[in-house]
């Protein structure tokens, strides 16, 4: 099996998974515990139109996703803060206008639009030097945050209305946890692709979570367990000739529902 990182390319992919399962973990402990997890895929299907407009315009459809997705993290915190509606609401409404914008803008590209099924369900074989650095910059933003405000997102992650009576801004630490998500999901497209991001972010979170409720152990095991299942379905791909990003998906699935049957067994 090790023969296999003489390929730049399965080098690159290994610490690309590593990498992003940082963030995942990290992130996803979040969605998971505050129970928001549709808000990842929310995101992840609005920054379709931000992939559109990359293509129409000629630029990195990636710097477009990104835009994209930092526009509906914010969308989807003020209408839901400010705007008195529902989260859920919301979310279906920038998931679906985001879609939506993406397919004129494709089919208003006057070229072929390449690699577009590498955006829709990733190819972390492909992810280029230039990638991996902006991932380890996202994943020390992120640890920096998470390391400067832990007390006040702990507070807002178990008890959000006693967060509030306490001075602590609930509502701005909810739209960084919801910006954080936009970032981590754009390091994602590159990996799984935006069908499949929803999963890797809350996954490992929900099977850390079944089995720790500290705050700090769901994250560190999230992020361990992110890791194994990168590199198991990497390996397994390589073995199997499988899609990479759907491949790591399913290790993650078939390890969720296995650890579901343990804590039953036991609890």
């Amino acid at each position: 099996m090790i023969e296999i990182l003489q390929y730049d390319f399965m080098r690159n992919a290994m610490i690309a998974g590593l990498l992003a399962s940082i963030a995942c973990g990290v992130v996803g402990s979040f969605i998971v515990v505050k129970r928001m997890v549709f808000i990842s895929g929310g995101i992840a299907h609005s920054s379709f139109g931000g992939i559109g407009l990359g293509y129409l315009l000629g630029f990195n459809p990636i710097i477009g996703a990104l835009i994209f997705s930092l526009l509906s993290a914010l969308g989807i915190g003020l209408i839901t803060e400010k705007g008195g509606r529902r989260q859920d609401t919301a979310i279906g409404i920038l998931w679906a206008v985001g879609m939506a914008l993406g397919i004129i803008f494709i089919g208003l590209t006057p070229r072929y639009a390449p690699d577009l099924f590498s955006y829709l369900f990733g190819n972390i074989l492909t992810v280029p030097n230039s990638d991996l650095i902006l991932m380890a910059i996202l994943d020390i933003i992120i640890i920096g945050l998470i390391f400067l405000l832990y007390k006040e997102l702990l507070a807002v992650s178990f008890d959000e209305e006693y967060a509030s009576i306490s001075g602590i801004p609930s509502t701005k630490l909810n739209l960084m946890i919801i910006c954080l998500t936009a970032l981590t999901v754009v390091m994602l497209i590159r990996i799984v692709g935006m069908i499949l991001v929803i999963a890797l972010l809350t996954i490992p979170a929900a099977v850390s979570e079944l089995f720790n409720t500290k705050l700090k152990n769901i994250l560190l095991h999230s992020v361990i367990l992110s890791a194994v299942f990168a590199i198991v379905g990497l390996f397994a791909s390589y073995l199997f000739d499988l899609a990479s990003g759907a491949t790591i998906i399913v290790t993650a699935g078939i390890a969720f529902f296995i650890a579901v049957l343990i804590k039953n067994q036991y609890s």
